[in-house]
């Protein structure tokens, strides 16, 4: 399996800047929402976060854009796990826009897992951990 899809979407005009393309705050915003429906693959709630007192937090984002999506283009987020450690998962969106195929923006993050009382890094619960080894053994 390659990578799954996360999010679909479609560009509407108040998204767009004052040279007609999608905003760039759109495409963190739409990368966000795919995010959570990644997460929620993986097993991670608010349910799991609130009864594991943890959350997780991007701490790092590298976001490259390729292509412009205009008013109307529908696009797809396809999200594969790129590496997974005992605390930090590193993964990768890929924008789709629908009607070519074409990769109109990527985004890679590493995202930890956080103790909510503490306020620091802590293992990710081991159920998360397995689902992502298991989307990368997937992957391949």
């Amino acid at each position: 399996m390659s990578a799954r899809t996360t999010y679909f979407g479609t560009v509407y005009p108040a998204e767009c800047d004052h040279m007609g393309h999608l905003n760039v705050a759109h495409y963190v915003a739409k990368f966000d929402a795919a995010s959570w429906n990644f997460f929620f693959d993986l097993g991670v709630t608010r349910e799991a976060m609130d009864a594991g007192n943890y959350a997780v937090a991007a701490v790092e984002q590298k976001l490259a854009y390729k292509r412009e999506l205009m008013p109307g283009d529908a696009m797809e987020v396809r999200s594969r796990v790129l590496e997974v450690k005992e605390k930090a998962i590193r993964f990768v969106h890929e924008m789709i826009h629908r009607q070519s195929g074409q990769v109109a923006a990527t985004s890679e993050y590493v995202s930890v897992c956080l103790d909510r009382g503490l306020r620091k890094s802590r293992p990710y619960p081991e159920a998360v951990l397995e689902a992502a080894r298991g989307l990368i053994a997937n992957q391949k």
